[in-house]
């Protein structure tokens, strides 16, 4: 400990910075009391470790924070009335009410929030450690995590992905020796995280949390140390746990004399002690800070008081889902004379992607000198290098985690699924974190997702699903989904136009089963518009991805039925308006899709159809799905699996009727 170099004004700037969070939240339980919060989580006893680290990083260096880090917003000088309406649900807080707490971010104050699942902030670090290392700006990157969010799968990805990439990042372990009512020793076994470190290949200490200097004094050391050599340090921060997990659960179970034994070594009360025997503090003038703190926090709070209560606009609310885009159509330079592979379609929008924005950084699994496991990158490495061309760990939500945290640095991404079965190990990245940053403080995700998807190539249960229906009813997704070459491109590069999270559905099957015109260079096809693949009066199609074709393909049959086939190409946004223009020109409609029938996507616009033109059908909506099994790998199962037969029947009889 260095601690001769400071002046009595740094302590006493330093002391000042520790203290006002323990007064914020004497102030935040008695308000909790009166009901002018609905919850609280209290940080008390914990302050060194959150005031300690955020004043040894640099302001303009990215921290990302959990429940018990009310110190890093106080240290960061965020404004005490815009943290209390925050707290209140007003709109002059973070997430104009829309989130509570610290479940929050902020670019201006370089801090970025938790969400409840525990562990998913440290793939969103290794993203913005990322893209400090590929800036080459010179600046590190500090997350949170605690002993019990440890145990989640994020913060095994997240390190290894840190460790594999050499990321800038120090991960901060507070060990609280609690989660909720559970003991460390229910927890895990080893008898430190620093013991961690070893497995993963990292630097890793382990110090004592409450001793305020001791841990600003080791985050600074190591700040310095991964800025000028990036690589990422872990410490764990030993620490007690004083109040509740948050205020209504308690400390019941606490065993007798636990609070009482840790109460001595409070990290303000111990720095006040060595400030005193320093001769910088006296209890005179503890006394005099504490009040004049207490007062211009409650100055702070009045005003959050008296600010109005939010008024509910549904407008307003459903503008901020999405990031705003202008979504425009831009036409080749020339008509394509030429024909190529579906999957050469999509490699070719990726190139034109990749060139057009120099911050595009492409990560999935064997995609670099591999190519991907369906060569759609191959020779991508070559042309455009291992920074921007990325192999990752078998690690999908450390890296779908990553995606949102070079969005914050300002960097687009491309993550690929290497089947669309896989993106369960990331589900909670994209439907909590992507999908609910713009509406819940503000911030974009501009990431797309590659997912290979669909059967029919007698690749089982776990390669062959269609999970298109898992992401179209999350709010802040955009899902997207071709059918011919030309479009894929265009839908693509749309994709990575878009700043929003974007889920690009390819289906497998037609990779390198069909070919079509596609223009060179660049071009867009617009999202929500859907395409008319073939008019008629009889009946409707409405249908997307390999359906198209099946539809197609069965009309071909049967000259007699004049049908009109509807390409949706994307179901999030939908084109309602060309669906309900064809189904009320021909009084009749089919939805076909291959995911399973029951809460297929086809039952969103069977919906749609019977509320708006109920009284201008000639029969009623129907629907083809696959069978309600998983996918069955053996060939003829998999044939009776899929919709085709009931889609010949079903499409006879709707004529007829």
């Amino acid at each position: 400990m260095t601690t001769n170099t400071y002046t009595n004004e740094e302590f006493l700037s330093l002391y000042k910075k520790l203290l006002l969070p323990r007064m914020i939240e004497e102030r935040m339980l008695i308000g909790l009391r009166q009901g002018k919060i609905s919850k609280w989580f209290s940080s008390w006893g914990q302050e060194g470790i959150s005031v300690g680290t955020a004043l040894a990083m640099n302001p303009n260096e990215y921290m990302l924070t959990m429940h018990r880090n009310l110190g890093v917003f106080t240290a960061r000088d965020i404004p005490l009335r815009n943290l209390f309406a925050q707290f209140q649900g007003k709109a002059e807080g973070f997430t104009k009410g829309r989130d509570r707490s610290f479940h929050f971010g902020t670019n201006e104050f370089k801090i970025v929030g938790m969400i409840s699942h525990l562990g998913s902030q440290m793939g969103v670090a290794d993203g913005i450690a990322l893209a400090n290392k590929l800036q080459k700006n010179n600046e590190a990157t500090l997350v949170f995590t605690g002993d019990g969010g440890a145990s989640e799968g994020d913060f095994h990805e997240s390190i290894n992905v840190a460790a594999v990439w050499q990321l800038p990042v120090i991960i901060i372990v507070e060990n609280n020796q609690w989660g909720l009512s559970t003991p460390s020793s229910e927890q895990f076994r080893m008898k430190s995280f620093a013991d961690k470190g070893i497995g993963y290949g990292i630097d890793a200490v382990s110090i004592d949390g409450n001793n305020f200097l001791e841990v600003y004094e080791t985050v600074k050391y190591w700040a310095e140390e991964i800025r000028k050599n990036p690589r990422p340090v872990l410490i764990e921060c030993m620490t007690f746990r004083m109040r509740g997990h948050e205020e209504a659960s308690g400390t019941a179970y606490y065993p007798e004399g636990l609070i009482e034994s840790w109460e001595d070594k409070d990290p303000i009360l111990q720095f006040e002690n060595f400030l005193k025997e320093k001769g910088v503090l006296t209890d005179e003038s503890i006394q005099t800070l504490r009040s004049e703190l207490s007062e211009f926090v409650l100055s702070e709070l009045e005003y959050a008081d008296n600010l109005p209560k939010i008024t509910p606009n549904k407008e307003t609310e459903l503008a901020d889902v999405y990031a705003p885009f202008a979504n425009k159509e831009i036409l080749p330079k020339a008509v394509s004379d030429r024909e190529i592979r579906f999957i050469d379609a999509i490699s070719e929008g990726l190139d034109e992607a990749m060139k057009l924005y120099p911050e595009l950084v492409l990560m999935g699994q064997d995609i670099a000198k591999y190519g991907g496991a369906f060569k759609v990158t191959e020779g991508f490495l070559d042309q455009y290098g291992a920074d921007r061309v990325r192999n990752t760990p078998l690690c999908e939500a450390a890296i779908l985690g990553a995606g949102l945290g070079l969005s914050i640095r300002g960097q687009k991404s491309m993550v690929e699924m290497q089947f669309s079965d896989f993106v369960t190990e990331g589900f909670n990245q994209i439907v909590n974190n992507l999908a609910k940053a713009h509406y819940r403080w503000n911030q974009n995700a501009d990431v797309v997702v590659r997912m290979p998807t669909g059967g029919g190539v007698a690749a089982g249960p776990y390669h062959s699903q269609s999970t298109e229906a898992w992401f179209t009813k999350v709010p802040g997704l955009k899902i997207v989904y071709p059918s011919t070459p030309e479009d894929a491109k265009g839908l693509l590069l749309q994709a990575f136009s878009d700043p929003n999270p974007v889920m690009y559905f390819e289906h497998k099957k037609l990779y390198r089963s069909l070919k079509s015109n596609v223009p060179q260079g660049y071009y867009t096809v617009p999202f929500g518009k859907a395409r008319i693949h073939q008019s008629g009066e009889d009946l409707t199609i409405v249908t997307y991805g390999m359906g198209v074709h099946w539809a197609l393909e069965t009309l071909v049959k049967y000259p007699e039925i004049k049908g009109e086939v509807i390409d949706l190409r994307t179901l999030i946004p939908l084109d309602k308006e060309t669906i309900l223009q064809s189904v009320r020109k021909t009084g009749k409609v089919l939805v076909l899709h291959e995911d399973t029938l029951i809460n297929g996507f086809g039952g969103e616009i069977a919906a749609m159809i019977a509320e708006e033109v109920f009284e201008e059908l000639d029969a009623p909506v129907f629907r083809v799905g696959s069978m309600d099994t998983p996918v069955p790998f053996q060939a003829e199962l998999e044939k009776q699996f899929l919709p085709n037969a009931e889609f010949e029947e079903k499409l006879l009889k709707l004529y007829k009727y």
